[in-house]
């Protein structure tokens, strides 16, 4: 029996092919077209009924998943039949070495990429927001990532890695210069595609990191202390800086700096350009401060230099106000620290207001009192608690004066709410025969003079 499957069947590229060697070739592809079949038509449909992917998506996971193995089973071929070929052979000893092999690994490993993406981005993603919506619960607002973000960023960390893991597996790593020997040494650190890689890879894991934190975690802590979207803003910027600010120094030790020399050479550097970038650093802190005191928080309504608007966004040096008619204008962060600033929502979300009007002597004031109060008590922008009122300000020129005040969470629409009342009080009073006076004048003129 031994026999017989060492027996020599041809002779293909200088190397014999024996019996055992075409039987376990054909138990290989069996096997691997067996495991494609039972995983895309078994194992898979019973997850895409469960998140529900669509027909595109599934036929790209099938694809990928044919192709992982095919390339998997003609590797396995490759080594049953010792017909890994040297492709590309270099002058050094130290350098890879190109084979066929070689080629088909990084395909692989590419594949289980590109599936690894689809999984995460078009399934577990996919659930995610779909489980969000649901729920009813907001997925996003002016200032955190959307979906598509999401998904970009999970396919850089996916792909950087890969390209990595083939990079380092592989020895493909060419050397671009060397580093000055430091104080103390003799060789100097040499720079690489690497060291590219690996400082490339730290910020986009932080940057995952930090969006994984914001949305599985604090989310959820949100929704459980009730805490206000301003409050949610500061903490995630806050948490993001500091994330961001790790990940930087652990990316620049990855390309090769010393943080030693480097702090040394940053003190240096701030002394010199500070003199010509105080604004810009006045700007930075004062958005670091603002996220820590939280004077001006994210949905705010705020006044400055007559410019009423919403805090739309705090960023790293300016802030982003949209007014009330629907214009975006950019604020700097000091200018919100240092100048007045008239917060209307700080500590409440809602303020009084007032609608002057004047009305003609020998009205009864009573019935202008009544008809001002009902109009307040039906607009539906007016709060019941606390409730309107109506002060008699004062015996005018021509007119008795009266305010209607009243309370309302409608700070950027105001206008508008007071407009609707103007018209309502108007037509309250034409039905009432109350008249709104105008300011009259008698002209005397002397006897005699023309």
């Amino acid at each position: 029996m031994g026999e017989f499957f060492n027996t020599a069947l041809f002779d293909i590229w200088g190397t014999t092919v024996a019996v055992w060697q075409v039987a376990l070739g054909v138990l290989l592809f069996i096997l691997s077209f067996f495991a494609f079949w039972l995983i895309s038509y078994r194992l898979a449909p019973r997850l895409f009924k469960k998140v529900e992917v669509d027909k595109a998506d599934r036929r790209k996971i099938r694809a990928i998943l044919g192709t992982f193995f095919f390339l998997t089973a003609l590797l396995g071929l490759l080594f049953i039949f010792g017909f890994d070929r040297l492709l590309l052979e270099t002058a050094k000893e130290s350098a890879p070495q190109l084979k066929v092999s070689t080629i088909l690994e990084a395909l692989i490993i590419w594949q289980l990429a590109r599936l690894l993406d689809l999984v995460i981005s078009k399934v577990i993603m996919r659930t995610y927001y779909e489980q969000k919506e649901e729920k009813a619960i907001e997925l996003d607002h002016y200032q955190t990532d959307t979906k598509k973000r999401a998904n970009r960023m999970v396919q850089y960390v996916v792909y950087v890695f890969a390209l990595l893991f083939i990079v380092q597996a592989f020895d493909i790593n060419p050397e671009f210069f060397t580093y000055p020997p430091a104080k103390g040494q003799t060789e100097g650190t040499p720079f690489t595609l690497v060291n590219i890689l690996n400082a490339l890879f730290i910020l986009l894991v932080a940057r995952m990191l930090s969006w994984v934190v914001i949305q599985f975690v604090l989310k959820n802590y949100y929704r459980r202390k009730n805490i206000n979207v301003g409050s949610q803003y500061a903490i995630n910027q806050l948490l993001q800086y500091f994330v961001y600010v790790i990940a930087i120094l652990m990316a620049l030790e990855a390309l090769g700096f010393s943080i030693t020399v480097l702090w040394g050479g940053a003190a240096a550097l701030l002394v010199g350009i500070g003199l010509g970038l105080q604004e810009t650093f006045k700007d930075l802190f004062s958005g670091i401060i603002m996220l820590f005191e939280r004077r001006v928080e994210v949905g705010d309504v705020v006044e400055v230099d007559g410019l009423i608007g919403i805090v739309r966004r705090i960023g790293v040096r300016t802030s982003l106000v949209e007014t009330r008619d629907n214009i975006t204008v950019i604020v700097p962060n000091s200018k919100l620290i240092v100048e007045k600033v008239i917060n209307w929502s700080h500590f409440d979300n809602k303020a009084r207001f007032f609608v002057r009007v004047g009305v003609a002597y020998g009205s009864d004031t009573e019935l202008v009192k009544k008809i001002l109060l009902n109009v307040a008590r039906e607009n539906a922008f007016v709060l019941r608690h606390p409730p309107p009122f109506v002060r008699f300000v004062d015996f005018g020129d021509s007119s008795l004066d009266f305010q209607i005040h009243f309370w309302s969470h409608e700070f950027i629409r105001i206008e508008d709410v007071k407009s609707d009342i103007r018209f309502e009080i108007d037509q309250a009073f034409r039905k009432n025969g109350v008249t709104i006076p105008f300011p009259q004048r008698d002209v005397w003129m002397r006897g005699g003079e023309q």
